[in-house]
């Protein structure tokens, strides 16, 4: 039986939606629900507790973001509230859903990679 191949990087895993085992796309079922299991290799994905890590992690790091360049441009152009409105709360949900898919796969990739489980207390 020929060696199988190294599991992929975090960087491929979560930019392809690869299986953190054999790299394949295997990993999302939907947009962002992850499958079951690997079809190809078998890993079980309902043991990974990814849960909303990702999403309160990405809703931080865009906040703090659309802050600093809503504050720019009011700072440089002075658009009404309504324009801020319009601009950076698409641009917040938007970037939020769009990357998340990305996030959940990185998470889920590293929990693999590192074999993290939920701490326990050996008595």
């Amino acid at each position: 039986m020929p060696p199988s191949p190294p599991p992929p990087r975090s960087r491929r895993s979560r930019s392809k939606a690869y299986a953190p085992r054999c790299g394949k796309p295997t990993l999302f079922a939907k947009w962002s629900n992850f499958a079951d299991r690997c079809p190809n290799c078998g890993l079980d994905f309902s043991k990974f507790n990814v849960g909303d890590g990702p999403a309160a992690f990405l809703t931080l790091i865009l906040g703090a973001l659309v802050v600093a360049l809503a504050i720019t441009l009011e700072l440089k152009v002075h658009p009404p509230l309504w324009l801020h409105m319009l601009i950076w709360i698409p641009f917040t949900a938007g970037g939020v859903v769009l990357s998340l898919r990305a996030a959940k796969g990185a998470l889920m990739s590293a929990e693999y990679r590192n074999a993290a489980r939920e701490g326990r207390i050996d008595q």
